[in-house]
């Protein structure tokens, strides 16, 4: 048997069909239904909505004043209802997404290519930012999923779920001339004379943080803000910085990347933070991750 009908659309076609037995007809529920729909409706107006005749019924003073109301709300609830569904089966909606920077350089945008193929009816909306920011807008219910790399000693951020995606090397970068240009891997010990460009924040705040922690303290007399100024003062000669993996490709091509020991600066675990219970959007743009990190074939560090 089909859901009672709203107590608007009961009106209605009662309105449109002159009874209540034509209307509970229409609607395919019983007639006693519809009726307990009007006194309801009209017990909540606090009038008679209908002049009861011996045959049929035909609308009151006041139910024809609520007609186009009535109207009104049942359009606004058969929009709901559509956009709600739209929601389920991902053919609208909004996706509010996340990420650290270096992941906005190849993953993240290639899962979002991906995903808008697949449902090009949501719209997804990309803040960049520290994971630890994330973290935050996650828990508060402001973001849907975010890409995060968040420390391994870190304690859990209640209300997220991490989802492992990947262990991201780091690498080198060094000018094409460099003396170790050409090598496989280098040990951080060998670029200890290096000037090693960073951003602006505070040593153990970079990316060189573990190493750092573990004694190892690089001249750092160049500071940039992006990576655009870090590898042009690289390719200039002016220094070395690390490099994540995820962001090697759009390293410029007269900047030569080495990978680094993983004992001088451990590989960075990259995970998708979700809520407990996900949006629908978010948890298909999670498999979405997942699909494009097996593609973009990471060195594994196990």
């Amino acid at each position: 048997m089909p859901a009672p009908p709203g107590p608007y659309e009961a009106f209605l076609t009662v309105a449109r069909a002159g009874s209540f037995t034509a209307a509970a007809q229409l609607l395919g529920y019983t007639q006693s239904a519809v009726s307990r729909q009007i006194r309801s409706l009209e017990d909540e107006v606090g009038a008679e909505l209908f002049e009861r005749l011996p045959r049929g019924v035909r609308l009151s003073e006041a139910g024809r004043v609520l007609v186009p109301h009535a109207e009104a709300v049942r359009d606004r609830l058969a929009t709901a209802r559509a956009e709600l569904e739209a929601l389920r089966s991902l053919g609208g909606g909004l996706l509010r997404l996340g990420s650290f920077s270096s992941a906005t350089a190849s993953l993240v945008p290639r899962a979002q290519a991906a995903f808008r193929e697949r449902h090009p009816g949501v719209r997804v909306s990309r803040v960049e930012g520290p994971s630890a920011k994330h973290l935050g807008l996650v828990a508060a219910g402001e973001e849907d999923l975010a890409v995060v790399s968040p420390p391994r000693d870190a304690p859990p951020t209640p209300g997220v779920v991490l989802h492992h995606l990947l262990d991201e090397p780091m690498l080198v970068a060094l000018e094409r001339g460099h003396r170790c240009a050409g090598r496989r891997a280098v040990r951080l010990a060998e670029l200890a004379g290096e000037e090693w460009i960073v951003g602006p924040e505070r040593l153990e705040d970079t990316l060189v943080r573990p190493a750092a922690a573990a004694g190892f303290r690089p001249r750092t007399g160049l500071r940039a803000h992006d990576w655009i100024a870090k590898l042009g003062a690289v390719a200039a000669g002016l220094g070395v910085t690390l490099v994540p993996a995820l962001a090697a490709a759009s390293v410029r091509p007269d900047v030569t990347l080495i990978t680094v020991h993983p004992d001088d600066v451990p590989y960075r675990r990259v995970c998708a933070a979700v809520p407990p219970a996900p949006t629908v959007a978010a948890g298909a743009f999670l498999s979405v991750l997942h699909e494009t990190t097996r593609e973009l074939r990471v060195p594994d560090p196990h």
